[in-house]
This record gives structure tokens, sequence and C-alpha cells, in this order.
């Protein structure tokens, strides 16, 4: 019977060892994120691009209209990108808050007070502009919906403790995206994505924590230290490892990764069994209240 040719050192990182004897891994894209704003906001920059071009020819006051058109639009655009970003993240999370500013909403005003200034530019005038600009900011919120506006999941969270959170959360997000930066550099397609398996790892602390601020001190080394350790090495990785694609300093990189990420694992899921704990600890004690007072379960 044919059996498929591969090893552990494969390109495709196929092991033929026994399955007893394998630990099983995070799968390179497990966790991965689409980038929410795609091409149905990235289209919305070429009408500003066409806009402008359409203008050059025009006399002064024409010129002026498209370029402030042609402006507002590409703001848009870019509001949009960003309120689909915020949006997504806030959707991933169970404990959030909603967005400081409505940049979809923003976005869709924008949009059609962009739309109304290039109406005018070619009919002066107020119907047509109000008509045009309110169809196209109606057909903005419908297409892209509007921004959450309400908080997610902080009823009975400390807003204080929370805050605390989300800046150290903020803090180990940028330690991430320099690790992704720095890697980058490296050239080495395998270690991008075991970089980003580890991240994936790391996220999920985060989310435990967000979900419940009481474990930040317990979790604070992680989130701070060893994630600004792990910056500093795959930096320094990146450097050696571009210059003189040295194996020894690969493969000792690939075992720093390794230990991260069993033991970023390790404290997610002590705290999720602590906070297990404490649950039982609860109905514990509100069945002996409920004893006390003669209800019986």
């Amino acid at each position: 019977m044919a059996k498929r040719y591969g090893g552990k050192y494969s390109p495709d990182g196929f092991d033929n060892t026994p399955k007893k004897t394998k630990k099983k891994k995070r799968g390179s894209y497990e966790g991965a994120d689409v980038d929410p704003a795609g091409a149905s906001a990235n289209v919305l920059f070429v009408p500003p691009i066409i806009l402008v071009f359409t203008s050059l020819g025009d006399g002064a006051i024409e010129l002026v209209l498209g370029l402030g058109a042609a402006a507002l639009l590409g703001l848009g655009a870019w509001l949009l990108r960003e309120g689909l970003r915020a949006e997504a993240a806030f959707a991933a999370r169970k404990v959030a808050r909603r967005p400081a500013m409505p940049r979809k909403i923003f976005a869709g005003l924008l949009a059609g007070l962009g739309v109304a200034v290039a109406t005018y530019r070619n009919d002066p005038g107020l119907v047509a502009p109000i008509l045009y600009g309110g169809a196209a900011l109606g057909l903005h919120l419908t297409a892209f919906g509007i921004d959450p506006l309400r908080d997610k999941g902080l009823e009975g969270v400390d807003t204080f403790q929370q805050d605390r959170v989300a800046r150290v959360v903020d803090e180990a997000e940028a330690h991430l995206k320099a690790m992704t930066d720095a890697i980058q550099r490296a050239g080495d397609r395998k270690m991008e994505a075991r970089v980003e398996a580890f991240q994936s790892t790391a996220r999920e602390l985060f989310r435990t924590v967000e979900e419940d601020p009481r474990d930040l001190t317990a979790a604070r080394k992680y989130l701070g230290v060893y994630l600004l350790g792990a910056r500093d090495a795959t930096i320094k990785f990146a450097d050696i490892y571009s210059r003189s694609r040295d194996d020894q300093a690969r493969q000792d990189y690939a075992a720093l990764l390794d230990d991260l990420d069993e033991n970023f694992a390790a404290r997610t899921r002590k705290m999720l069994l602590e906070d297990r704990s404490d649950l039982t600890v609860e109905i514990d004690v509100l069945r002996e209240r409920l004893q006390r007072e003669g209800v019986r379960l």
C-alpha cells in the first residue's frame, strides 16, 4: 500500500511518528482573523479617485467642488474601514465597550455629503444634491449598518478595573504587532505561521482576563514582561536570520515559541479552573443559605 513520504523536517511538516508519541499542536491558521475591511469597503476609494481626475480639466469652482467632494468621500471610506474593524473587535469579545466614536455612522454622513457636493458641482441647486445625498446616506447605512451603540457584558463589572485591563491589553497587542512586523523581516513563512499560532494562544489569555478583570494580577507578567521578552527575542532573531540564515538560531527561536505557547495556554487553563472553583463556592454558599431558610433543592 502506498505510503505518504514526509517527516517532521519536511516543508509540509508531516510527521511519521506514532500518534501516541505525538503532541497535538494548534494549526497555523487556527484563530486567524480575516480583515473585516474587505473589497466591499476598499472599493469605496475608487469614486473619489475618479472624481479627482475628472475635475482637473474644469473651471476653478468646479475643480474646488470636485476636490472637496473627493476628500469627503475618501475620508468616509477610511472611516468605514476603521469602523468595520472596531465592530469586528467588539463582536469578538464577550465583554466590550461600544466604540467611542461611531465611525460607520460618520462614514455614511460623509458619503452622503460628498455625493451632495459632487451633484451640486454638475447641477447647482438644492433639490438634486439633497435627494442624491440622502439616497447615498441611506444606501451606505443599509449596506454596512451602524456602529454598536451599547456596551456588551459590562453588567456588574467594575469599570475602573476594566479600564486597567484595557490599557494592559492594548500594550500587549502592541507587543504582538511588533512581533509580526519583526518576523516578516526574517523571510521565513513557516516561522511567521508559528508566531501567528502563538499570538492566537496569547489572545485567548487576553480574552480570559477581559472577561474577569480579577485575573489581571495573576496574568500581568504574561501580558507585560513575557510578551516584551518575546518581542525582543523576535526582533533579535529576525536580525540574525535575515543576514545569516542560521539554522541553530531558528531552532532556538522555535523552541522559545513552543515554551511560550505552552506556558500561556497553561496560564489560561489555570485561570479558567480558578473561575470555575469560584463558581462552585458561590453555588455551595447559596445552597447552604437556602437550606437554612427551609428550602429543599
